[in-house]
């Protein structure tokens, strides 16, 4: 055979097997991409539509029945999600490394601030990995466990969720909390034997514990639902006093149960010599009356103190016949205001620490007041005299977020912690004589705040107000646009998202990643009026400033939005589920955690109706109704439209925000949303709204929440 014909039979081979070679190469690449970009087949969810009219305009729910939390049809539903969620979790690689990371950074030894009761010193301590902390308690440097919770379940999903000693420290009343839910149990322990001295109190719901003396103490609840304990309304709340030796069912209402006492919180302190109980009463969760009862006798009249519910005043203090309150009346950033007990009506109160510029908050400890201000989102500690006398600022260790300084009348030492989003928590001890401070203890932590950078910027919201926002990160990043981003914020209630220290923060920014935190107006960051702009009909404001934020970060070329995740929870899974829907393009994942979703029913569940003040209702007017209609995430998922990556957490137990919310929403964007991106709900089980979730749960959630987040931006290895 000549070299021709040679070389013709070679290229006929090599075509022949090049041929089968593409084939197969052709048949893997397609079933490769089937695999990956395979539309996700959601579970089935029913259309059984309900129409509500609101002021000549009617409203089609679809998703009605999925409110019915004791139905096994919901259950199912559930099931179904759930399964469909694990299954594509489960084809995350590297969701298994990032568990195994959690569990080494999160396995350190964690310590509270000591408190001193009778003759003990209590403090409570995590070993690492435990489920729960346990409380210890020494005497005489002599340690021993007082209550272990991590006994209370083998799942470690009973939690202790309060306790409180009576005057002399001889007895205990601790809450426990099954499953997550905000219905408690009350158990009374002798602290000498440990022994259970009492039967166990039910049904009790948002409540402190207030001893009088050593003789029994008074506790708040509501009547039991009729039907379901985690979704019916709860409207009266009631307080009463259970003496100890008695049953329950004669424990005596104090206030709550006439219908012209009729509140939906109410709360009770006792004045330390036990001759005064002061009563607090709210509609909403902002605006409170109050109300001063001598204990020397039972039929004692109420005093009013505060009859103002457009305004917040509690007690602080009490010395001798002397009231100590904190009040918003007439001073948006607070002021302390002091008046006899013989005179405690607000027409007769005297400025104690006048208003500032920034937000007060006050303690007492060691015969000392600490006031606790907020400035630009970070502490300042100024201590006083009981004379009202400013004895100096207390010395912080740098820019940060200072937490406690309450204690008792004869505490020879105060504690306090500090922190911020690079530097984990530190206890501190503080001399009241001298205001000297030194290091308590001092977690050893497998993360080097050295390593990373946290800084302040300002940026303009939609209306030029200025908003805060905190940007964390390693250091050695560059500001390229593509780094994995987490915008997390809150905005609402009146409440100040700080820099505060967070093992899952810690990890995301080991990773590479950036955390950026706004302080969105309805924050309490700066008082009483930066929370009003973000309230009922001025609720935009809020989704403006956090839309403001992502724009800034994408300006910035610190992200971009193909590496953004927004983030928030509870009145922040609103702010989500709110900026998501209105700009969807904005982001790459999105989630909206134990969220109020249905902006036109929430008021109808649990305690929901105390968020009015906040919100307002539907049903309040045909403006409100429309207002709340415009951005109600559950009413503003629109057909044909593509959304982020979604990954909705809530938990079955969550009697808070019922779950109900995430159900209906999630069921809208599966209908809806046309992308390949993924739109999942996961639903923890014996969970309710965050409080008291064993360490467990709470590392397998951070673990599918953060591999969802990086693989939806394409990531398929750790970065």
């Amino acid at each position: 055979m000549d070299i021709l014909s040679r070389l013709n039979k070679f290229i006929s081979l090599i075509t022949s097997n090049m041929k089968r070679y593409i084939f197969l190469l052709l048949i893997a690449l397609l079933l490769n991409t089937s695999c990956t970009n395979k539309k996700i087949i959601y579970p089935e969810t029913d259309i059984i539509p309900v129409t509500d009219s609101y002021y000549g305009e009617d409203i089609l729910d679809n998703y009605r029945w999925l409110e019915d939390d004791m139905s096994e049809k919901t259950k199912d539903w559930v099931e179904r999600q759930n399964k469909t969620t694990f299954t594509y979790l489960g084809q995350i690689k590297f969701r298994e490394d990032l568990k195994e990371k959690f569990e080494k950074i999160w396995n350190y030894e964690k310590l509270s601030s000591p408190f001193f009761e009778g003759d003990y010193v209590y403090y409570y301590r995590n070993n690492g990995l435990q489920n729960q902390y346990v409380l210890y308690r020494k005497k005489n440097d002599v340690e021993e466990v007082f209550l272990d919770p991590n006994q209370f379940s083998d799942d470690g999903t009973i939690s202790l969720s309060g306790l409180s000693f009576s005057k002399d420290g001889s007895k205990v009343c601790y809450s426990i909390s099954d499953g997550g839910s905000d219905w408690r149990k009350l158990i009374v322990m002798d602290t000498k034997s440990k022994e259970i001295i009492e039967d166990t109190l039910v049904d009790i719901k948002f409540s402190g514990i207030n001893w009088k003396a050593n003789e029994g103490f008074f506790y708040s609840s509501y009547d039991r639902p009729k039907k379901s304990e985690l979704s019916d309304k709860t409207d009266q709340h009631k307080l009463y006093y259970h003496k100890l030796g008695t049953k329950q069912k004669d424990d005596k209402v104090f206030f709550g149960g006439k219908d012209n006492e009729k509140h939906r919180y109410v709360g009770a302190s006792v004045t330390e010599d036990d001759k005064y109980l002061i009563i607090d009463a709210s509609k909403f969760t902002k605006g409170n009356i109050s109300f001063l009862k001598s204990l020397k006798d039972d039929s004692s009249p109420l005093i009013p103190i505060d009859e103002d519910y457009s305004t917040d005043s509690y007690l602080v203090h009490s010395e001798k016949d002397r009231l100590f309150f904190v009040t918003n009346k007439n001073a948006p950033n607070n002021k302390v205001v002091s008046a006899s007990a013989n005179s405690p009506n607000e027409k007769f109160w005297n400025d104690f620490i006048p208003e500032g510029e920034s937000v007060l908050s006050i303690s007492y400890s060691a015969g000392y007041f600490f006031a606790k201000y907020i400035v630009d989102v970070k502490s300042k500690i100024l201590k006083f005299d009981l004379d009202g006398k400013n004895l100096g600022e207390i010395e912080l260790p740098s820019i940060g977020t200072a937490r406690g300084f309450s204690g008792k009348k004869d505490d020879k030492e105060v504690y306090f912690t500090f922190t911020n989003y690079n530097s984990p928590s530190i206890i501190y001890s503080l001399n009241p004589k001298n205001n000297q401070t030194q290091i308590y203890w001092k977690p050893d932590i497998n993360f080097d705040p050295e390593k990373y950078i946290s800084k302040q910027i300002f940026y303009k919201s939609k209306d030029g107000t200025k908003i805060p926002m905190t940007i964390t990160h390693k250091k050695d990043i560059e500001y390229n646009g593509k780094n994995p981003t987490i915008l997390y914020a809150y905005g609402g209630f009146n409440i100040s998202i700080l820099p505060s220290f967070s093992i899952s923060n810690a990890i995301w920014m080991e990773l590479g990643g950036v955390y950026a935190v706004p302080n969105l107006r309805g924050g309490g960051e700066y008082g009483k009026n930066w929370h009003l702009q973000g309230v009922k009909m001025n609720k935009q404001n809020v989704f403006d400033d956090f839309i403001a934020a992502a724009e800034y970060l994408i300006s910035k070329k610190i992200t971009t939005s193909d590496y953004l995740a927004i983030r928030g929870g509870s009145n922040g899974g609103l702010l989500v589920g709110a900026t998501m829907t209105q700009r969807p393009e904005l982001m790459k994942v999105a989630i909206p955690a134990v969220g109020v979703l249905d902006m036109l029913r929430y008021h109808k569940f649990t305690a929901g109706a105390g968020w009015a003040y906040d919100y307002g209702t539907s049903e309040e007017s045909e403006e409100m109704y429309r207002y709340l209609k415009k951005y109600s995430p559950v009413h503003n998922v629109k057909d044909n439209s593509n959304y982020p990556a979604t990954l909705v957490t809530t938990a079955d137990h969550d009697d808070r925000v019922v779950p109900a919310h995430s159900y209906k929403f999630i069921s809208e964007l599966q209908k809806k949303h046309i992308g390949d991106s993924p739109v999942l709900i996961r639903i923890e089980n014996r969970a309710g709204h965050g409080a008291g979730t064993p360490v467990s749960k709470r590392i397998e959630q951070y673990a599918d929440i953060y591999g969802f987040i990086l693989y939806n931006m394409g990531y398929k290895a750790l970065p």
